[in-house]
């Protein structure tokens, strides 16, 4: 209806403010650097933030009802709140994103549903506790895996572009935001069989394991076949698992790139494997991440999981460009152990936001931003996984402002 139409309106003229922003062009210039070149100086991002906790000032509150149209509001609130409140060195496309339309949107399940018991301290908070539920027993519970094709709503996406031209007209451009793959296989194994399953299962049962891993690889494939047939894939946020990807100005790409695998990011990880050998990820996690990244043309790898005493196992997957030093990883033996062509990209830690001890999370970052230096990496900051500020959004501004304060001296 009108009206809802011109709350987007609104909202879509005060993003292009701060996306034509000169200052932007300036971040622009200092991630391509990043990315492409020895970089300036290490880049700071904050996501996956605790959106319940954050609305003081009422900015977050959604108006609208339709479905689709109450995500994109969502996302603009909340990009707004970012380059408002929460400093950084965030990069916004100068159009506005449109979330492709899947025929199955959960077709990441591979058809099955995870089966869990549940338990929650802040009923608004979406970080909670999971006993998973084992499914897994023999062979032929393989064919519990009923997997839906990668499909877009074709029809539906026709109408909602349609749309979407009559909402933005003279305000902003708008273009496709294609689906960005998670490529990790361990994270939806571990949901089907919780974690100490999987430690018991790598050691007794491998073989149905092996099993388990190529019948996913092979799904994998054929969704990337089916994607690349549909130009499916993101090209167009210049953000894969929390950070940017740009090698060049948005402004050098008025037409969208096709959304193939190998004009895109995908990112993959292995969380559970901090509690095995690398020869657990050479032979449970290689052979089969190794075929699903050769299809795409950049990888982000690592997520919470410590890769210090295995980086030459990562740095040997295909199109890897980003590997995550997380919060429980030695920055000095990470930066040290990191072949230099590789991103850093360091995980500041976010229990000390939440406990909200700004003399830990200097320290924190300065070490990271110390052993990159010794090294000559390259590094990104990037706060992430944030379950809790304990309600004082203050902190995430007060982050920001450290950081890059650091980062810039």
């Amino acid at each position: 209806n009108a009206k809802e139409a011109n709350v987007l309106r609104d909202l879509a003229q005060q993003y292009m403010e701060f996306a034509v922003r000169p200052q932007q062009r300036e971040l622009e210039k200092l991630w391509i650097a990043h990315n492409t070149g020895s970089g300036v100086r290490p880049m700071v991002l904050v996501d996956q933030i605790p959106w319940h906790e954050m609305n003081a000032d009422g900015s977050l509150t959604t108006v609208i009802t339709a479905p689709y149209w109450k995500e994109v509001e969502t996302s603009l609130r909340q990009t707004l709140y970012k380059m408002r409140f929460i400093p950084s060195d965030l990069v916004l496309p100068p159009y506005i994103l449109l979330p492709r339309i899947l025929k199955d949107p959960f077709f990441r399940t591979f058809g099955l549903k995870v089966q869990e018991h549940t338990a929650q301290t802040d009923i608004h908070n979406s970080v909670i506790s999971h006993s998973y539920i084992k499914q897994f027993e023999a062979m032929e519970d393989l064919e519990k895996l009923n997997p839906s094709d990668l499909c877009a709503d074709t029809a539906q996406e026709q109408e909602i572009w349609e749309e979407a031209q009559r909402i933005f007209e003279g305000i902003a451009p708008i273009r496709w935001q294609g689906v960005m793959m998670h490529s990790g296989l361990w994270d939806t194994i571990s949901e089907w069989q919780g974690v100490e399953e999987c430690c018991y299962m790598l050691l007794d049962e491998p073989e149905p394991l092996h099993a388990l891993l190529g019948r996913m690889t092979d799904i994998m494939l054929k969704w990337i076949d089916q994607g690349n047939a549909q130009g499916l894939f993101d090209t167009a946020s210049g953000i894969c698992h929390c950070s940017h990807t740009l090698v060049k100005p948005f402004s050098e790409t008025p037409d969208p790139l096709p959304g193939t695998s190998a004009n895109s990011w995908t990112f993959g990880m292995a969380q559970l494997f901090i509690a095995v050998s690398p020869d657990v990820t050479k032979e449970f996690e290689l052979p089969y991440a190794s075929r699903i990244f050769e299809r795409f043309g950049n990888v982000y790898y690592g997520c919470c999981e410590k890769l210090d005493d295995r980086l030459d196992l990562v740095a040997s997957l295909p199109h890897v460009r980003k590997v995550s030093c997380s919060p429980w990883s030695d920055p000095k033996h990470f930066a040290a152990s990191l072949p230099e062509q590789l991103v850093m990209s360091f995980k500041a830690n976010p229990a000390l936001i939440g406990a909200g001890d700004m003399d830990a999370v200097r320290e924190n970052l300065q070490g990271a931003i110390n052993a990159a230096r010794r090294e000559n990496r390259r590094l990104e900051i990037i706060l992430k996984d944030i379950s809790t500020v304990q309600y004082h959004p203050e902190r995430l501004t007060e982050f920001g402002k450290t950081a890059l304060e650091m980062v810039q001296n």
